[in-house]
Formats: structure tokens, C-alpha cells, sequence
């Protein structure tokens, strides 16, 4: 994998960025000259996944390109809680697009940037499941084929959040969304829809594509910076907790995203040209059930009986996926 030789694991404040290490060993989040690029003030849920992973990514980015970035932002999340009219928490360059052009505003900027002769200008573009998985799919497929020279990162939370936890299709089977009610014999989201963008991104065999959790945030930060040290288009698939639609405790926003990982749900790895060339292997297997049982929108599968087929059918899902990447 792309991370560093020393781990970090987010498991509390003495440990946060291994400041203890030297200082080329320690994580982006340590350095005290960090940009901040997205800073306090804005207004996330408590516990957001997607705040804890656009800070880390943005940071990693601007290190890698000395400063010299700017970021496309899709309507969604991201945006609403980071710039509240007339406020912002951005402390880069940061354009907000519509909900499903953001890959072809930053295929813009970077188009831009050549005519001007600005090599040393990177960019990057941004949005949540809804706008990449759904809205924007067209323009990002549009920028995979052109080879655009922008890294597109998708903060993974697995439905609309910011208009009412609506399911997208990256919601996964089963889970209770507000439009995918637990009621009938398959409560939940069912099973068979859906896509799995990072597989879409390789099938356009772009130069890398990788996936990441905030449960290991080192090896988002080094995911980030082997990206940004490449031309051409990238993409990076990043799951981030969202304690509100996935109706879990903001204390377990960590624990939650690494079960994800233990269980085989979301496969983590890397690709180059359209094949797989590293996985994170899973360190210790855990169940399904230990980590749907953290949330909320999969209470119905527990209570008031246990949906045994289901929890049957989603742990098929993660051993697939075991058996598919490799993953022990």
C-alpha cells in the first residue's frame, strides 16, 4: 500500500499524528505548519466522517504541491456546513460548483492553468457520494476519458445527507434510508442496485485509482500525496461515517469506518491502469453483524426478530469481496 512504514490509527489525542516520531515520520495533521485548508468555524455534525476526511486529504494535497492548489467543490455536505453565506472555513482556493458538474469545473480550472503555462498549479475536485456516484457520474466519466489532469476525491456516506438521508446509489443493501423504508418482507435498501464507482474508474484504466477509510487516516494522507505526485486523472473513493443518516454514536465515527474495513464491506486498495496493484488486508476479520449493529438504519435486521437471510446475504457480500481483492 501507498502508506507509510509507521501506522497511525486514530485511538485518541496522545497519539493523534504521532508527534512523538521525527519529524519526516509523522503524519500530515502533526507538521505545525500545516495549512489548515479547512478550518474551524464550520458547522459539521459532531462526529463527521466527511470533515475529519476532507481536512486530512486537502492538507496532504496542499503539502504535496507546496501550496500551489485549488479545489472544485460539488454542491453537497462539504459545501453546505463549510461556507455558510457570507462565511467560509476554506483557506485555499475553493470554487463551489453545481451538484453534478464539479469534475467538469475542475477539468476547467486545469485546462485553464495549461493554456497559461501554470505546471505547478494542481487541482483537485471534490463532492459526496450523491454528487459522483449519481449526479456528476457523466462528467466524471467524461474527465476519466480525456485523461484530465485533476485528482477527484468522493467523500463516501452512502446517501443525500445534506437534503434528508435519501438513498444514493451508493447506499448499500438493507440500510433504512428515508426513501428506502425498513417495511415488507426486504426491509431496507434492496439488494442488486447500486454501483461501485471505484470499479467504474478503473474499467476507464486511468492512471490510479484507490480506495480509503478515515479509520486509517496515514494512509489516506499517503494516498493523497502518491496521487498528487502523478499526471492525468486520478480518483480516490474515501468511506466517511455519517452519524447522523447511519443513526450511530458520534464517538464510534473511528471504530464504525475500520469495521467497514474488518468485515470485507469496503474494500481498501489501490490501482494502477485499471488493475489492482496493493490491498490493505484486513487484520483482524470481524462479522458483519459487529459492525451493523452499530447502527441505526440497520436496527430492523436485529429487532423485533433477527432477519437471518439478510444478515446472511449481506455477509456473502464481504466475503465476495474478501475473495474478489485478496483481502486476508
Amino acid at each position: 500500500m501507498a502508506s507509510r512504514p509507521i501506522k497511525f490509527y486514530q485511538v485518541g489525542s496522545h497519539a493523534a499524528g504521532n508527534r512523538l516520531l521525527d519529524p519526516e515520520l509523522r503524519s500530515v495533521q502533526a507538521d505545525p505548519n500545516r495549512t489548515n485548508s479547512i478550518t474551524k468555524g464550520h458547522r459539521a455534525c459532531q462526529g463527521c466522517g466527511e470533515a475529519l476526511g476532507a481536512r486530512y486529504a486537502l492538507d496532504a494535497a496542499m503539502r504535496a504541491t507546496d501550496g500551489q492548489l485549488i479545489a472544485a467543490n460539488a454542491t453537497g455536505c462539504l459545501e453546505v456546513f463549510s461556507t455558510p453565506y457570507p462565511e467560509t472555513s476554506w483557506q485555499m482556493p475553493w470554487l463551489h460548483s453545481l451538484f453534478g458538474n464539479a469534475p467538469a469545473v475542475a477539468t476547467g480550472i486545469a485546462a485553464a492553468l495549461k493554456a497559461k503555462g501554470r505546471s505547478d498549479v494542481r487541482v483537485v475536485g471534490q463532492g459526496g457520494d450523491g454528487g459522483t456516484v449519481d449526479i456528476g457520474l457523466a462528467c466524471l466519466s467524461g474527465m476519466f476519458e480525456r485523461n484530465d489532469d485533476v485528482l477527484y476525491i468522493c467523500y463516501d456516506n452512502e446517501a443525500y445527507m445534506n437534503t434528508g438521508v435519501q438513498r444514493s446509489g451508493s447506499t448499500p443493501p438493507a440500510a433504512r434510508t428515508m426513501t428506502t423504508q425498513a417495511v415488507g418482507e426486504e426491509p431496507g435498501n434492496v439488494f442488486g442496485q447500486g454501483k461501485s464507482l471505484p470499479l467504474i474508474a478503473m474499467a476507464h484504466e486511468i492512471p490510479y485509482v484507490a480506495t480509503a477509510t478515515v479509520a486509517d487516516l496515514r494512509d489516506l494522507e499517503a494516498k493523497v500525496e502518491r496521487a498528487m505526485g502523478m499526471r492525468g486523472a486520478r480518483y480516490l473513493h474515501v468511506l466517511v461515517t455519517c452519524p447522523l443518516g447511519w443513526s450511530c454514536a458520534a464517538s464510534d465515527t473511528i471504530k464504525v469506518a475500520r469495521l467497514a474495513k474488518e468485515t470485507g464491506l469496503f474494500p481498501v486498495f489501490e490501482a494502477c491502469n485499471g488493475e489492482v496493484s496493493a490491498v490493505s488486508e484486513i487484520r483482524h476479520r470481524e462479522p458483519v453483524e459487529e459492525y451493523l449493529k452499530l447502527q441505526g438504519r440497520y436496527r430492523h435486521l436485529f429487532e423485533p426478530a433477527r432477519r437471518e437471510d439478510v444478515l446472511a446475504h449481506i455477509q456473502a457480500i464481504a466475503d465476495r469481496n474478501i475473495e474478489r481483492f485478496g483481502l486476508v
